[in-house]
């Protein structure tokens, strides 16, 4: 069953951006997940993304409540399509749900509150290690870059996947566990 509309939910824009994204290329209607109730039907099929905290894509239990969850897409500061096994795991995703992962972008003045705390020692501790690791894979240079430095790494390409599951060109890749 095809998505009627896409629904997302965003902490920093990234995710918002990137269902934007979405919507124009598949001409679908975009709502956040706190405003899309009255303008979608309960059951309604649909398309969710959610930011990414500690591996839980944000939001996609209200979401899975209140819509027909097609495919879902986690944003967060990995590489996109990577950490699909721990996603899987962490949200105990239906077996047959096409998971994709999409690399956002990272901004300390972003957050607020508690995430703004918890993504400063975050970013300290991880960054430290990162940036004393010997040999880094050019993925770990691009995370260290990221923590250090910040920005967006949203961009059309990254949505590929996705839009080749939406538009019935390939199956999803799920690597399951």
């Amino acid at each position: 069953m095809k998505p009627e509309a896409i629904v997302y939910t965003s902490n920093t824009g990234y995710t918002a951006q990137y269902a934007r994204m979405l919507g124009k290329k598949t001409s679908l209607p975009v709502y956040d997940l706190d405003d899309s109730n009255g303008k979608i039907g309960a059951g309604a099929p649909v398309l969710y993304l959610g930011w990414l905290m500690a591996g839980k894509v944000q939001g996609y239990g209200k979401a899975a409540k209140r819509y027909a969850v097609q495919a879902v897409c986690g944003v967060g500061m990995g590489a996109t399509g990577s950490q699909m096994q721990d996603l899987q795991k962490a949200n105990r995703f239906p077996e047959e749900l096409p998971i994709f992962t999409l690399q956002g972008g990272f901004d300390l003045k972003r957050l607020r509150g508690v995430y703004r705390f918890m993504m400063t020692v975050m970013a300290k501790t991880a960054g430290k290690g990162l940036s004393e690791k010997q040999n880094r894979t050019p993925d770990e240079d691009a995370m260290l870059d990221l923590l250090c430095n910040g920005g967006s790494r949203v961009r059309e390409e990254n949505l590929s996947a996705v839009l080749e599951w939406y538009n019935g060109e390939a199956s999803c890749t799920v690597v399951r566990p």
